[in-house]
């Protein structure tokens, strides 16, 4: 006797599921910087870090029926800043990982750091722990630009931090930013030349945006102007395409082979489990693509998590969302996505999106053929209108 299965809800039917990664939310900074939306809190005293590495232990065990099985690509510490963790606590996690999770071989396993925790000794721990890459939050070499910014380092310091790490870490990413307040063009360009000098293997430039709920947003800066900016943008493009590094995502750049590979996997629509404090997740099953969000004060996620309710929100993503959120990220990659990948990763077929790929065809914001779908070099300096095609319309 056969059984009928019920149709997805969304519509959703998934071949296989995408590759996983899992990310670690550390929520305490030194100080947080005026520019910064993300879930970080000022570190008042010591940090509660065993009692937070037994609730993320717990998180991950609670969340083990969601991914069962599955094998972990890569891990990343992101926060905050993570490197005010000691090596050993690092280390109790990675441990506890691999034992309750396949994690590959060759798991890529991230760390952010700032400039102003670094110490040698401590360093050379995180890399002992299992840590196989490291991501600096440099921001800029001025030192003018620091203090503007509101980082607890200076350039000095940075250059420091860059040399310790050196001396463990090959795989090295340097976060920094353009369109800093007052600066000029030849400043970028001076900080793309100073990252080009110390020769890490992966470099993300971010254009600084003000955000909602953050100082800047509530005692704005004077930015560069648009088309300063702009300039700033194709200066840093040109000098590090110069430097040997491929530019394979909006705002990173790599040596060859040394792309992020847990970036990557969420600009290819792939599946992550976030825990942690405010960690959001995205997972497929073979009918659905579910997103879910964890309680976003630390003390309240320690209580909840003691509770056994680490999870504030999910919900399964509906049709049309996918459609946005598939496009939203893989627009990003200049090499585009494969259209099977579209088929694969949503579960629909890419006629559904056929009307505003047509748009942005026709307005030259994409190229396309029945293969392979990418963004031209307009598409990817107005990406927010490339995308604005794909957002769903809401029903009055």
């Amino acid at each position: 006797m056969s059984v009928a299965i019920a149709p997805s809800p969304s519509g959703v039917r998934l071949a296989q599921l995408p590759p996983l990664a899992l990310y670690v939310h550390i929520p305490w900074c030194v100080r947080k910087c005026p520019y910064c939306d993300f879930n970080s809190h000022q570190a008042k005293g010591d940090t509660p870090e065993r009692a937070y590495v037994e609730a993320l232990v717990t998180d991950l065990e609670l969340a083990l029926p969601d991914v069962w099985g599955r094998r972990v690509y890569s891990v990343f510490f992101g926060g905050g800043t993570p490197s005010l963790f000691s090596a050993a606590a690092i280390e109790t996690l990675i441990s506890a990982f691999r034992a309750r999770l396949p994690l590959a071989a060759d798991c890529e396993i991230t760390l952010e750091a700032n400039p102003g925790t670094f110490e040698a000794e401590k360093f050379r721990g995180y890399r002992e722990a299992g840590v196989n890459r490291l991501s600096i939050g440099v921001q800029s070499f001025n030192p003018e630009h620091l203090k503007a910014l509101g980082r607890i380092h200076d350039d000095k310091e940075a250059r420091r931090a860059i040399e310790i790490a050196k001396a463990s870490f090959e795989n090295i990413n340097l976060d920094l930013m353009y369109a800093l307040p007052q600066q000029t063009p030849t400043e970028a360009l001076a900080d793309v030349e100073a990252a080009l000098e110390v020769d890490t293997a992966h470099l993300s430039f971010y254009h600084l945006t003000i955000e909602p709920n953050t100082l800047f947003h509530r005692h704005p800066p004077k930015l560069p102007e648009e088309d300063a900016a702009a300039a700033m943008q194709d200066a840093i493009g040109t000098a590090l395409a110069d430097g040997g590094y491929v530019h394979y995502e909006t705002s990173a750049w790599a040596r060859p082979g040394r792309e992020c590979r847990h970036n990557l996997n969420y600009w290819r629509f792939g599946d992550y489990l976030g825990i942690g404090a405010g960690a959001h997740s995205k997972l497929s099953f073979p009918d659905r693509v579910a997103r879910a969000v964890r309680w976003k004060q630390p003390k309240e996620y320690l209580q909840r998590v003691a509770e056994g309710r680490p999870v504030q929100e999910s919900h399964d993503v509906q049709r049309a969302d996918l459609v946005f959120e598939f496009m939203m990220n893989a627009l990003r990659l200049p090499e585009g996505f494969a259209v099977g990948s579209f088929v694969e990763r949503t579960g629909l077929q890419i006629a559904v999106a056929e009307k505003p790929l047509a748009q942005a065809e026709t307005r030259g914001l994409i190229l396309r053929d029945h293969e392979r779908i990418r963004p031209t070099d307009l598409g990817q300096r107005f990406l927010n209108d490339l995308l604005q095609l794909f957002l769903p319309v809401k029903s009055s």
